[in-house]
């Protein structure tokens, strides 16, 4: 027979389970929002408010979000302050580890697909509508900065936790995504996982037989990191056309526009279209005093002559928005006294009118022939690595962004990209918007790069405020 003092027991616990559940303080929940900050209680009786009821109510927590910008940094292969987290090594591993801890104290159901690109779910109050996603990268290239990519992945965790505090319940699910590998550091790919979640068979065979700079293949770095398991097929990746209704990435502007202009927010309308290109010349080389100049096929020279070849051709483009630059230029053997016998140069040309791009391509490809047979050297290679079209941002996204911009009262100008972003690829799968914020001078990609907590927190706000109006639609 139960005893008194345990039945009293019993009515004391459910009394006070009662009152706690009254007074919603949940003694675990309470636990957890005291460890990380955040209010896990889901409100349930507000689930259409419409966004602008939500203004007063947005509160960005930028010290949060400038403490784990900061102690992701910390996850770097180089010392501060520059950052360096490349492809499936041990920092990126970490850095992916933190940013599904974060996910997960977020309330977000979490997933990995094949390559590592991570996903974190809100579910809305209809889940069977295509959900609404943001996010970006947090891989670095050697000696870069701790901005880029990362405010557009943490801000999105953050607009996500700004929409639970305000009372904000979404209709459609809201989606953070972690791109794996947006920068080409490790094997050459720029933005490897947007493209293969955008469909590129073509990529997910070439991944097959790729490999880095020191002969690891992809998939066995892959495994390392503890992706591509069970097979050498990577195209479960691949995303059907219109798997989300909408796509924002937010991102510093890595460009001097918005914070010359004084302005807080910038609407992307398009991004420019990428191409690169690897070109090898193969001359005779010899001794760099024995061989007289009249007799010498150098191909450092050729190189050198197709470097100022690709200059001119972009200046006479007729565009401001045509760019081209040699970002790699490789002399074998490399040695002070000693002619170059072959050489490599790697290109990259932008432009947001991609026939523009390609008559430009097709002028340095004439120019790299020419080059050759003037100097006696072989080309013996020019590849177009990648050739890829413009994106435009969507009209439907264009205009929340514009809205909420406005709702806040915030600053804005439209501009377009002359970076290309995971969101080049992401506009192949869902309407595509992106949203930038100003950074110190327009650096990035250098330990330099640096953006204000107050810009960070003005961007996180407009992106919530988005995300709030394209997932009621």
């Amino acid at each position: 027979m139960m005893s008194l003092r345990f039945f009293l027991l019993l009515v004391f616990q459910f009394s006070v389970s009662g009152i706690l559940a009254i007074n919603n303080e949940d003694p675990t929940a309470k636990t957890m929002e005291d460890f990380s900050g955040y209010p896990f209680h889901e409100p349930t009786d507000y689930p259409s408010a419409p966004p602008n009821s939500l203004l007063s109510f947005l509160r960005v927590d930028t010290t949060t979000l400038q403490n784990q910008i900061d102690e992701l940094s910390t996850l770097s292969d180089t010392p501060a302050p520059s950052v360096t987290r490349i492809l499936y090594t041990e920092k990126d591993v970490l850095a992916r580890r933190y940013i599904k801890n974060l996910m997960g104290l977020s309330g977000l159901s979490v997933r990995e697909d094949a390559v590592g690109n991570i996903f974190g779910r809100w579910d809305g109050y209809e889940p069977d509508l295509a959900p609404v996603a943001t996010g970006s990268h947090i891989d670095a290239i050697p000696y870069s900065g701790k901005y880029d990519g990362v405010v557009g992945v943490l801000g999105a965790i953050e607009a996500i936790n700004v929409l639970k505090r305000s009372g904000f319940k979404p209709k459609r699910s809201l989606e953070v995504v972690l791109f794996t590998s947006e920068e080409p550091t490790r094997f050459g790919i720029g933005c490897l996982g947007s493209r293969l979640l955008a469909g590129s068979e073509a990529l997910a065979e070439a991944l097959k037989t790729t490999v880095d700079g020191q002969n690891i293949s992809f998939l066995e770095a892959a495994r390392s990191a503890g992706y591509a398991k069970e097979q050498d097929d990577i195209s479960s990746v691949f995303l059907k056309e219109g798997s989300y209704s909408a796509f924002v990435e937010l991102h510093i502007e890595q460009g001097p526009i918005l914070e010359a202009e004084g302005l807080s927010i910038g609407i992307v309308t398009a991004i420019a279209a990428p191409a690169s290109l690897k070109v090898d010349f193969e001359g005779n080389g010899g001794h760099a005093g024995a061989v007289l100049m009249p007799n010498r096929n150098d191909a450092g020279l050729a190189a050198a002559e197709l470097a100022l070849a690709v200059e001119k051709h972009v200046l006479g483009s007729g565009s401001i928005d045509t760019v081209g630059t040699v970002g790699i230029l490789e002399l074998h053997p490399g040695a002070i006294n000693s002619i170059p016998s072959k050489s490599h140069v790697e290109i990259d040309t932008r432009d947001i009118d991609e026939k523009r791009r390609n008559d430009v391509i097709e002028k340095i490809h004439q120019s790299a022939a020419t080059i050759a047979s003037k100097r006696g050297v072989r080309l013996s290679e020019f590849k177009i690595v990648n050739q890829d079209p413009p994106a435009l941002s969507d009209k439907s996204v264009i205009e929340a962004m514009e809205a909420a911009s406005k709702e806040l009262n915030l600053t804005h100008k439209l501009m377009i990209s002359r970076a290309y972003h995971d969101s080049l690829f992401m506009a192949r799968v869902s309407p595509m918007g992106m949203l930038f914020i100003p950074c110190y001078k327009g650096y990035s990609h250098k330990p330099e790069e640096y953006a204000s907590s107050h810009d960070m927190g003005n961007g996180v706000k407009v992106l919530a405020m988005t995300l709030a109006k394209l997932s009621l639609n």
